[in-house]
């Protein structure tokens, strides 16, 4: 059966993503279009390029993160100097290392543009917050000029998992100046919204979330200041995603609620990586076994 595929962000969390996948594939489901944000997109990019969820395994399970922290050069050895970095350019890692390992991934596959993979079929959500808006990669790369079809996969997959503050923001050169454009997840970390309209909807729609149904999360508490600060991020992160689910019926969705391990988590061993995999495989064969779509 052909399915519309959506998938939310996590960070290092998103190992758990590759096992819902696994499950996915070995049900016979087969994905007609895919959408996600942060870990999600990485996913969905890969899915796109013809990966299989054993493909993907064997690229990802090894695979040495923290050459992902790629800090810019200093040339004084001290640790202040990562406060300049950071204050000078907006975050404390460039990003470019990440985007060259899938560029060379995608490439592997004859896949480097929008334009390389069938129209529709992927979708791409980062934040613009120098404009303020959610974008939806490729089709809103036409609002800054940018011609969509000739847009690097790997450079939007680059913007979607942009965490501020540790990932520097890109760069968005269009036709009114520069937008700074940060993780997706800052204003939609579960962009359900994008394939379920229920008048054009031509398939089933499964999505999968890296955090418990909204109904179900805990109270935040708060003492200090950086208590504050993170739960003014994740509300931010969440509430449009909750106010959203909240309407709509839960059926379609595989809740993978990861709470024991931190989504910037670079140095994850490998039997954490396993036991994240093997979780979400469990979790969505449950799912399935019930999913009456």
């Amino acid at each position: 059966m052909d399915i519309d595929l959506v998938f939310s962000g996590g960070g290092v969390k998103g190992f758990a993503l590759l096992g819902a996948y696994e499950a996915i594939e070995e049900k016979g489901l087969r994905w007609k279009r895919l959408a996600g944000t942060s870990a999600g997109a990485l996913l969905s990019a890969l899915l796109s390029a013809g990966y299989s969820a054993r493909d993907i395994a064997r690229l990802l399970e090894e695979l040495e993160l923290e050459q992902f922290l790629d800090e810019r050069p200093l040339w004084i050895p001290f640790s202040f100097w990562k406060w300049v970095r950071l204050y000078w350019h907006l975050g404390l890692y460039q990003g470019k290392a990440f985007e060259r390992w899938l560029e060379a991934a995608l490439a592997a596959r004859g896949v480097r543009t929008f334009q390389d993979v069938p129209a529709g079929s992927l979708y791409i959500v980062a934040s613009d917050v120098t404009n303020g808006r959610i974008v939806v990669l490729p089709d809103d790369l036409a609002i800054y000029g940018i011609d969509p079809g000739s847009f690097s996969i790997a450079k939007a997959v680059r913007m979607s998992i942009s965490i501020p503050y540790f990932f520097e923001p890109v760069r968005l050169r269009g036709r009114n100046g520069v937008a700074f454009i940060v993780d997706g997840g800052v204003l939609s970390n579960f962009p359900l919204f994008l394939f379920d309209e229920e008048k054009k909807k031509k398939r089933p729609v499964l999505g999968v979330q890296l955090s418990p149904k909204p109904g179900e999360r805990p109270k935040r508490t708060i003492t200090n200041a950086l208590d504050l600060y993170e739960a003014l991020f994740a509300a931010m992160r969440e509430a449009h995603d909750a106010r959203y689910i909240s309407r709509r019926h839960e059926k379609n969705i595989v809740f993978l609620p990861v709470d024991n391990v931190i989504s910037t988590e670079f140095s994850i061993e490998l039997e954490a990586r396993r036991r994240l995999i093997d979780y979400g495989r469990e979790r969505t064969r449950q799912f399935l076994r019930q999913w009456a779509y």
